[in-house]
């Protein structure tokens, strides 16, 4: 098919009543529509949207263009956001909403010659890929290929998540007990309810799987007087949560390894917590991780299961979408009922299941005030690049939260005795 390879300049049919929609603006609005809840302001002069708009969407080049009409779905706009060709001023929030305006994210064949015109058909390039994105190689769910998954992640700098987590430390949702309760106490709420639920007691051994910067093993320790141990992949982390461990006079009590959950051999445990990490094992991985968590139980024990799940229908995180390449490489979400189903097929009996998914919007949304109220010190920190990545994908995480399109739970597990008794009372009470 021979193409105009000529800018687009033709006005678009409602000139009279939009003079500006035309170029870039007029190819968007083939594809977006015009009602929209942002302004688009491109970079030949064209714009879109309502002109007294308080949130701004600007395409700085046709570079921006060009990355999402050579990038398959989400991945492309993620791109030219994370390259810097677009920028969003005002609440991203409200940018975000442009996504119930494109539900699938992918440019139908009309929409995409439309936008090649505006921009030039002649110049439309493969653009280069940012540095940020993952680039992980081996067999998937190996231990080689875990390690690269996470130290991607967060072995980024652990100053930058100070700056994005607060100091708490904690790269988990929380529970806000109230609707006005700070992050740090809603973070330590979430410590206390996991240690309830765990009937954690002096004396008791409790393992940490995927400890992070060390703020349940320290809590349990603190407040329980257990003895904990936390594993983690990643070195940063290690550091980070050993020193804490150490400046909180806490060494005698709790142990920081960097080390794969299938190399823990050193049960048994009165009590396994799993927070925020369960979403890296992989469902080719689940009867093996559920059933090493249970190896490492002694009879009575619980096991707490902290982890986000996809709705039913809802695909996982797709290997080619801007998740997995810039922010969990490798990650996989399952609807809930699988993670039950799996649970108990290692021998545990479930005894809890509880959503925890407006909790995670209040979290998120803590998260990306952070980083904004810190962003030259973050873009100092880790590079303009790279903090995009997190604002977008926290944002993007919190509508998704909202709107029900993903969930979290904390599932309740515990490992009978031979008589078939678990130790827990008839009614408990979780405190929260």
């Amino acid at each position: 098919m021979q193409v105009d390879d000529r800018p687009a300049v033709s006005r678009h049919a409602d000139d009279e009543r939009s003079p500006e929609l035309f170029g870039l603006a007029a190819a968007l609005a083939g594809v977006l529509g015009t009602k929209l809840p942002v302004a688009i302001d491109c970079y030949d002069g064209s714009r879109l949207g309502p002109a007294d708009a308080t949130t701004r969407i600007i395409v700085h080049s046709a570079n921006a263009a060009r990355y999402v009409l050579t990038a398959p779905g989400e991945l492309g706009f993620a791109r030219a956001y994370v390259a810097g060709e677009i920028d969003v001023e005002g609440d991203i929030f409200e940018a975000l909403q442009l996504r119930d305006l494109l539900p699938n994210v992918r440019v139908t064949p009309r929409e995409w010659l439309a936008l090649a015109r505006a921009i030039g058909v002649s110049s439309l390039r493969l653009m280069p890929v940012p540095r940020e994105e993952a680039r992980i190689h081996g067999r998937l769910h190996s231990k080689a290929r875990d390690a690269a998954a996470i130290s991607h992640h967060y072995d980024v700098s652990n100053v930058f998540y100070e700056l994005v987590l607060g100091p708490s430390m904690t790269y988990s949702c929380a529970v806000f007990t109230d609707p006005d309760s700070s992050l740090e106490d809603a973070q330590a709420a979430k410590y206390e309810l996991v240690a309830r639920k765990l009937g954690l007691r002096p004396g008791m051994r409790m393992l940490d799987v995927g400890c992070g910067w060390g703020g349940m093993v320290m809590h349990a320790a603190r407040h329980h007087g257990v003895d904990a141990v936390g594993v983690t992949l990643s070195r940063r982390q290690a550091e980070y949560a050993t020193k804490a461990v150490s400046d909180a006079g806490l060494a005698d009590r709790v142990e920081i390894r960097v080390q794969d959950y299938r190399d823990v051999h050193d049960g048994p445990f009165d009590a396994v917590s799993s927070i925020g990490m369960f979403e890296h094992v992989g469902l080719s991985r689940l009867d093996e991780y559920f059933s090493d968590l249970f190896m490492l139980l002694r009879p009575r024990g619980r096991l707490l299961n902290h982890g986000i799940a996809r709705v039913p229908g809802r695909s996982k995180l797709a290997r080619r979408g801007f998740i997995h390449r810039y922010v969990f490489p490798d990650g996989e979400l399952h609807p809930i009922g699988t993670v039950v189903s799996r649970i108990q097929r290692a021998g545990f009996e479930v005894r809890h299941v509880e959503g925890l998914r407006e909790h995670y919007r209040k979290t998120l949304r803590h998260w990306v005030s952070n980083l904004e109220s810190q962003w030259d010190e973050a873009i100092a920190e880790v590079g303009m690049g790279r903090a995009r990545v997190w604002r977008l994908y926290m944002a993007a995480s919190a509508c998704n939260f909202e709107a029900g399109r993903t969930e979290i739970h904390q599932v309740l597990a515990v490992k009978n005795d031979a008589a078939g008794r678990n130790g827990l009372p008839l009614r408990p009470d979780w405190g929260s």
